[in-house]
């Protein structure tokens, strides 16, 4: 399969690039677009100094908060509620397809290193990847804004999110106490997952940022995979002062009125904060923006 899929890109390639130079007039050459290298963690790769039609694989959210306008994005960010309306228009492209990446003509394309199809991606166009969870929040945001010629303006962002979370977490504990907790959870209806420091979810806000604490048998339950699995017998165990509870539109939510959840001190306080997974799933500044707001009116209640 693999072999075909390397004829069959092969072919339009070859397709492709024989039009354009049939059609390239005497000159054009002095007139192509400009390159720079970029450093990354995978080694130097020539990129377009302006790139106009980015294919992001992975990243799509960080792009679209620095307006960097993209030719084709994967089905999460298409989808997500926060993005759906500005990427209406924006085709929806995949990895394990790499011809419909192909059909965009990108001249860049942003991925994942955990990827498929990486190397058939390269041959398509300049291709640069990114090993999730390699750099903090901020600073992947700052390397994407390295790639795309806007590295000042994700710095002073940055910058500028890390002192507002850090004050707005400083204001919650003098409120609440230094040692005031909080657990974020995440269903289904059916199972239950509990989160660390960075998992999204705007566990990166309050973890970091907001330098607030998790239970202790909490951090020592995700301390191995950054997430960790549990059942609802088990909730009040896990549960801090305050619970944020991350759901889906369509989940089953009648465990709210087990024994088990009404039992617990943090939704007798009414101290849940519910969110929406699927607009709180990445950690780009629209996301958390988004969640920042939300967070500080309900941990401030």
């Amino acid at each position: 399969m693999k072999k075909f899929l390397s004829f069959t890109l092969a072919l339009a390639l070859s397709v492709i690039l024989g039009a354009c130079s049939s059609e390239e007039p005497a000159g054009e050459e002095s007139s192509k677009e400009e390159t720079i290298t970029y450093e990354s963690e995978f080694g130097p790769v020539e990129v377009p100094e302006n790139p106009e039609r980015i294919v992001a694989l992975a990243y799509a959210p960080n792009l679209h908060a620095l307006d960097i306008e993209m030719s084709g994005v994967d089905q999460w960010s298409k989808n997500n509620p926060l993005f759906e309306e500005d990427l209406e228009g924006v085709a929806e492209v995949t990895e394990a397809e790499p011809e419909s990446i192909l059909a965009e003509n990108p001249d860049l394309i942003i991925a994942g290193a955990n990827m498929e199809n990486l190397e058939e991606l390269e041959k398509i166009a300049p291709t640069v990847t990114y090993t999730w969870g390699k750099l903090n929040y901020l600073e992947q945001q700052i390397e994407i804004g390295k790639l795309v010629g806007k590295e000042d303006e994700t710095r002073a962002w940055a910058e500028d999110f890390e002192k507002r979370a850090a004050d707005i977490g400083s204001k919650i504990k003098e409120k609440h106490g230094e040692d005031t907790t909080v657990t974020v959870i995440e269903t289904d209806g059916k199972g239950f997952y509990l989160f660390g420091e960075a998992w999204g979810r705007g566990t990166e806000i309050l973890y970091q940022a907001m330098d607030l604490k998790m239970p202790e048998n909490v951090q020592k339950a995700v301390s191995s995979d950054g997430y960790y699995e549990i059942s609802q017998e088990v909730l009040a165990e896990y549960a801090g002062d305050y619970i944020v509870l991350s759901r889906g539109e369509e989940t089953d939510m009648s465990f709210t009125d087990s024994e088990v959840w009404q039992s617990i001190p943090a939704v007798q306080n009414d101290n849940v904060i519910e969110i929406d997974t699927a607009a709180s799933s990445y950690s780009d500044p629209t996301t958390l923006e988004y969640l920042l707001e939300i967070y500080s009116k309900g941990l401030m209640e």
